[in-house]
Formats: structure tokens, sequence, C-alpha cells
């Protein structure tokens, strides 16, 4: 081994928080201040036997033991954010509890106001239109293209987004999910040029995108390709734990900053969770460090090496870019001849003990992960070829139920107006004519089926099916 070598494997990325948190774990002090279960002595001892009691002993929130506050940014807290801005070519970053929802909350708020048009994607996240129900703001609907094959939305053209801002003048922001949640690719090269053309400033919700950073064979991260705002959701790729996000804002961006870190201070917690920072500040220590990044490469080689057996299979088929698309190599999106997503997902987990990312009307999602091993996808690969030369039958079909919202709103009120109109609740039956006085959106992938507003039809039916009663503008 040279000395190269050597030094770059000794080379220790910092984490701030981390650290802050076991100092404080290894100089304990008397404690008369929240959380109340003081250190875990106040749990549930079953509780405290499953989680460890390490980690109650860590659960603590900020200005507590050095570690900085939250908002405003101090201490750790701060060095970790501006070392996340660094890591991902950010001109400022704010660590999000509440998840991606919490960012684009913010965005909504901060940004927008009453009665503003907001360009943005049919199959937007629902924390978008909770955006805009707090703002004022309405959405101008984008539709993606359809992959009916796959029982899809698939990727927002340039084309639409130029046609859209040429046609309409009070279009003050376009918003875009890239990638969509199946790992379907847009050109946001070209669409942040036109919306530079026309003055609109480009958030791109890239919830679903945090790795692209950190290695060249997945597609460019929007920040490089001129987004003026981007949100990442470290916590479902990225390695931090659930609920925990982070939102950018790129170096020559148009937006406000101040608008939105004032938004964030509203709608964040004031006891926030250091654990779930420190999940943060790890997780983006660990993609710079020389394991993260072996990580990584492992799981694209993984998804590849899932994506070359599948290739060989008879009546099980990949999502691949043959379109003129891009897509993530590391999002597997997989159907089977014969069978639903759904009851495709029901036999592996009933019979091979798998569990999937999700699963709709024509195929599943199927995730490589930082932590998945070789021997995984290759017990997985074992499973999908015993089902791939087996007979089995799709009991799925006969629930009349669908799972992918592919319909386009009819809008007969304002977002804002309709959320706070008085309002019924009827059977599900009695509501088709009638306006929606809610959102209505299954998680994954939080795609709204209704929204407030929204005109009830016959066509919404199959995707209400575990909806008795739906509330309605009274």
């Amino acid at each position: 081994m040279t000395n190269v070598t050597k030094n770059i494997k000794s080379v220790k990325v910092k984490a701030p928080i981390v650290e802050a948190l076991r100092l404080a774990y290894e100089n304990p002090t008397y404690q008369f201040h929240i959380p109340g279960h003081t250190k875990g002595n106040g749990s549930l001892p079953e509780f405290r036997k499953l989680i460890g009691a390490k980690a109650l002993s860590v659960d603590t929130t900020d200005e507590f033991d050095n570690l900085g506050t939250l908002h405003p940014a101090t201490g750790p807290i701060k060095e970790a954010q501006e070392l996340a801005a660094n890591a991902f070519g950010a001109k400022k970053t704010f660590f999000l509890l509440n998840g991606s929802t919490a960012g684009n909350l913010a965005i909504g708020m901060g940004l927008t106001k009453k009665g503003q048009r907001i360009l943005t994607n049919r199959n937007c996240h629902r924390s978008i239109l909770t955006g805009m129900i707090i703002s004022g703001a309405e959405p101008l609907w984008l539709v993606p293209k359809r992959f009916d094959e796959w029982g899809i939305w698939g990727n927002v053209t340039p084309e639409s987004v130029e046609e859209a801002l040429s046609t309409h003048d009070d279009i003050s922001m376009v918003w875009i999910t890239n990638p969509t949640y199946e790992g379907v690719v847009s050109d946001i090269k070209s669409i942040s040029l036109i919306c530079k053309k026309y003055g609109v400033p480009l958030i791109v919700d890239e919830a679903h995108a945090c790795l692209w950073h950190f290695n060249k064979h997945l597609p460019t991260p929007a920040l490089q390709l001129g987004a003026d705002a981007v949100v990442h959701s470290l916590h479902k790729t990225g390695g931090s734990m659930s609920q925990s996000s982070m939102l950018h804002i790129a170096q020559d961006s148009m937006i406000d900053v101040d608008a939105v870190e004032k938004a964030l201070k509203l709608l964040h917690t004031t006891s926030p969770s250091l654990i779930l920072l420190a999940s943060l500040d790890a997780a983006r220590a660990n993609l710079e460090s020389q394991k993260g990044k072996k990580q990584l490469e492992r799981a694209i080689s993984n998804a590849k090496y899932l994506r070359r057996e599948i290739e060989k299979m008879e009546h099980i088929h990949d999502l691949k870019p043959d379109f003129g698309y891009m897509t993530d190599v590391t999002k597997i999106f997989i159907r089977a001849d014969g069978l639903s997503g759904k009851r495709l997902e029901s036999i592996l987990e009933i019979e091979f003990g798998i569990e999937v990312e999700s699963a709709s009307d024509a195929g599943l999602l199927l995730l490589s992960n930082l932590g998945n091993t070789r021997a995984d996808m290759q017990y997985l690969v074992k499973c999908l070829q015993k089902i791939d030369k087996s007979n089995y039958s799709d009991i799925c079909y006969l629930e009349n139920k669908k799972h992918m919202p592919m319909l386009t709103p009819i809008i007969k009120m304002s977002l804002r107006e309709a959320f706070y109109s008085e309002k019924e609740t009827i059977p599900k039956e009695t509501a088709i004519g009638r306006i929606s006085g809610e959102v209505i959106a299954e998680c994954p992938p939080g795609i709204a089926v209704l929204l407030p507003g929204e005109l009830i039809t016959e066509e919404h039916m199959p995707y209400l099916a575990d909806y008795d009663f739906i509330e309605v503008i009274k």
C-alpha cells in the first residue's frame, strides 16, 4: 500500500453535531430540563431495552450541552449546515425536520403569495400543494408524459414549460419534481434555461436524488443545472434517520433566502431532535467519506446487476430509458406479465420475506440502497426467477382499485378558499359532482388523488376504494 493510499484512508471527515453529541454523552451532567424522560430513566423499560439506553441518553434538543441552536443556526449545528452546503454545492443549506415536506412548505409560505400562479407537475408531492394552501397561490398544471404500459407518470418536457410560460404572463415560479418517484429524470438544464429566459425562479423537489452529488454515474443534480433551490430527503436514500432532510439554496439563486428562513422558523418545532440533526450530519459525512463512496458504488453496481438479471427473464421487465428520457439506475421499477404490481408485491412479501419500496397498478419499485449487499440482490434475483417461471394468478384485479392517480384535476375553487370553506362529510358514492374540501393522497408516493377545490368525478372512484366518506364543500 502506498503512502498516498494510506493518507487517503486516514482522512477523517468532520461531523460536528455527531462529535458534540459524543462529548455530551462522555461528560454527563445532572439534567433538570427537557426531555422529561431524563436520559431514558423515565422511559418504559421495554422501550428502553428495544432502542438502547445510549440512544435515549443522547436524545436531547438544542441549547443544551453546547450543541448549538437550529433557529438561528449556531455552534455545531451551524457548522454542520455549512459543511453540507459545501458538500452539495449550495450557497446555504438548511437542515429540515418533518422531512422535505418542511422545505416545500417553507418555499410555498415564504416565496409565494395569494393569487400567484405556480407552474408545477401533476405528479407533485402533496406538500407542494399544502405550501400553496398556506400561501394562497394556485397551481397551473404541467402534465408530464404518461407511460401507460407502466402505469406511471414520465418526464416533464422543456417544450411544455416554455409553452406555459409563453402563454401565461402571471406565472411567478416553476416548481418541478425530479426525478419522479420511480426514477424518471427530466431535462432540468433545458428547463432552467427557459426559466431564466422568462425571469422566473426554478425550484426542484429533488427529494429522491440526494445521492446524485456523490457519483458521476448518476444524473447531474439540479444545483449544477441552474435550479434556484432544491430539497433533498436524505432519509430516503442518503442514510439519515427518518424525517430528516435538507433544503439547499443555489449559489446564484434569485429567491429571497431570508423569507425562506423566516418561514422555516415558523414551521419548525422549537424543540428539534439532536439525534435527527446528527443523523443528517452523519449522512453527509458518510457520503463524503471513502467508505460512503464505496457504499454508493456498490449500490450502483448492485442495481446494474439486478437489471442485467431481469433482462434474462421472460415475464419480468424493468423500466429502461428507451423513450428519450433518463432514469436513476438505483431505482428499479419492474412489472410482471399477467400480474398487477400489488399482486407481485404480495408474492414477494408473503412467500419470500421481501419488502419493496412501493407497488401500484402495473408494477413495483425496488431501491438499491447504500446498505444493501450483493447477497441481498442475489436473493432477490433468485426469488424473481422463481416468480418468472411460475404461474401465479392475479387476484388483485378483482378489487377494481387503482393506486397511481393519472387524472388532470378540474379546478372549481382556489386551494385556499376550498380548504377554509364550510364543509361536510358525505358517503363517497354521493360525492360525484361535488367539490372536494380536502387533500387525499396516498403515501407513497404522495401524489394527490383529490385536492381542495377539485371537481369529484366518476373517474376518481377507483382511486378511492379505501374511503367510505369524503369531505366536500357544503
